[in-house]
């Protein structure tokens, strides 16, 4: 029986605030005619990027959708603080140490964390390490002082 693996890729984030790192991935994922699934910790905290991805860019926008709008199956990009994937994405972003109900029905899964607080590198340890024990093929970017991304792992 062949298991699929799932790519994580972890960002350890020095420089810019995770709504913006955000923004520029789940663009990304877009340009690559991508779905994706951002886990969040909070009911409020998906409030508060839903908001951040109407306004962060005036020359841009992001489609996405949350619990309060309808027709999750047709949203490119899902804002949720629960274990669910309602419009098939294949891209996974964890937020603020959130852990997957599972990984393998996604592509890859960005794991992104605060480079500058402890707890937050602690724990990115441990997920890295049972990411690691179960066969996932990891990937680790931290920024640079200008923004840029060094692949660390």
């Amino acid at each position: 029986m062949e298991v699929n693996m799932t790519e994580i890729v972890f960002y350890h984030l020095t420089s810019v605030t995770v709504n913006k790192a955000l923004s520029r991935l789940l663009g990304k994922t877009l340009a690559a005619g991508e779905r994706a699934v951002v886990l969040l910790a909070s009911p409020q905290k998906v409030q508060a990027l839903d908001y951040h991805l109407w306004v962060y860019d005036e020359k841009s926008w992001l489609p996405h959708g949350a619990q309060q709008y309808d027709k999750a199956n047709l949203q490119p990009i899902w804002l949720t603080h629960r274990n669910e994937n309602p419009n098939g994405a294949r891209f996974l972003f964890l937020v603020e140490r959130q852990k997957a109900f599972e990984f393998t029905s996604f592509k890859r899964v960005f794991d992104l964390f605060d480079g500058d607080n402890y707890n937050s590198i602690a724990a990115a340890r441990v997920r890295w390490k049972l990411a690691r024990d179960a066969g996932h093929a990891l990937t680790c970017w931290r920024q640079k002082n200008g923004g840029s991304w060094a692949k660390i792992a």
